[in-house]
């Protein structure tokens, strides 16, 4: 039986710090034309449900925004997004199915305050991955539109806040910030040695010269039974001799 689902708590003025996750910790952005899309998908919707953007990162499998909304719910304007980005990545990547994990996990901001600590903790998400080491390292967060042009970001009414001169020694300030994130556990790794076992019972190809000369759908059959072992892309295509794209593509 189903239990209930926790009614959403309500920011009093509508603004929210909003997480996105890939479905079993899975890519979302593969490469630099899907976080372009995504942004695309948000700057269109702008015009149609009439949200604020004030801060963003699009990490490889989740996305940090904070937003205010106006003219629709926060769950509306995200089924919208959600929706049509999953469309794209599909029909791109030949696939079938949920890509985000759940709904949209949010939390209200309703203070001056702590609309700042959101707004440098999603800058500083690069920062904690070990993607950079400055914010403006990372190129898939506002950061980029406070520094440089603002696109989707309403960077005036952040200004108004901090000063501009001020506002990237703010964001570079190391600070341990309890907000909303990703829940992550360990990844179990296949080794290469474990992956031939798998690949062998499966497919029964002694070596990568046995596979390569299988069927294109025998092929592809096996491969995705292999991703869904766990056994990496690249991993795949290093035992395999199969190009990772095509890989990918699977």
């Amino acid at each position: 039986m189903n239990m209930p689902r926790k009614s959403r708590e309500k920011s009093e003025n509508s603004t929210y710090h909003i997480m996105l996750r890939g479905i079993n910790q899975q890519q979302i952005f593969e490469e630099e034309e899907d976080y372009k899309k995504f942004i695309e998908i948000l700057k269109h919707y702008q015009a149609v449900s009439e949200y604020k953007i004030y801060a963003y990162c699009l990490m490889g499998n989740h996305v940090h925004l904070l937003m205010e909304f106006f003219k629709e719910d926060v769950g509306q304007v995200f089924k919208r997004i959600g929706a049509k980005y999953v469309y794209w990545y599909n029909i791109k990547y030949s696939r079938k199915g949920h890509l985000f994990q759940d709904r949209f996990k949010s939390e209200p901001v309703d203070d001056d305050s702590y609309f700042l600590t959101v707004m440098r903790y999603i800058h500083q998400n690069p920062i904690k991955a070990g993607l950079c080491k400055k914010v403006d390292g990372y190129k898939y967060s506002s950061f980029q539109e406070y520094k440089y042009e603002a696109n989707i970001v309403d960077v005036n009414y952040v200004y108004e806040f901090i000063p501009k001169a001020e506002f990237e020694n703010y964001n570079n300030e190391i600070i341990n910030e309890n907000c909303l994130d990703i829940e992550t556990q360990p990844i179990k790794r296949v080794t290469d040695e474990e992956a031939r076992k798998i690949m062998k019972r499966y497919s029964k190809c002694e070596t990568a010269t046995e596979f390569q000369a299988l069927s294109i759908k025998e092929r592809d059959k096996y491969i995705r039974k292999f991703k869904e072992k766990g056994i990496a892309i690249r991993q795949i295509s290093r035992l395999t001799g199969i190009s990772y794209y095509i890989i990918q593509k699977l």
